[in-house]
């Protein structure tokens, strides 16, 4: 029977793999930062389009060997589009801004 110790090794070599992929809503962040379709990667992988729509929304995830080419395209794409915390809430231009479109005073 293992020990204490050794389970607890084990456990902390999982916690420092950490998740294979991000969460589904931001493989599709990613994707749509870099203004990439599905149909795209889907293409780029060599699979279907609705494959890709499965990983999105988490029906299904990724076998080898394309779960490594997928991990290095969101990889990349986070290294480039980092996510912005909540309280950079994006607002319809305009709201601070003045409308260019209106009249100024001279």
């Amino acid at each position: 029977m293992p020990t204490e110790e050794e389970l607890i090794a084990r456990a902390a070599e999982l916690l420092a793999r950490g998740p294979l992929l991000p969460p589904p809503t931001e493989r599709k962040r990613l994707r749509e930062a870099a203004g990439l379709t599905q149909q795209d990667v889907a293409t780029a992988l060599q699979t279907k389009r609705e494959t890709v729509n499965g990983w999105e929304t988490g029906r299904t995830t990724p076998r080898p060997p394309r779960l490594a080419a997928y991990q290095h395209l969101l990889n990349g794409w986070a290294e480039r589009y980092p996510a912005t915390d909540d309280a950079d809430v994006r607002r319809p231009k305009g709201d601070d801004a003045p409308d260019a479109s209106a009249p100024r005073d001279e």
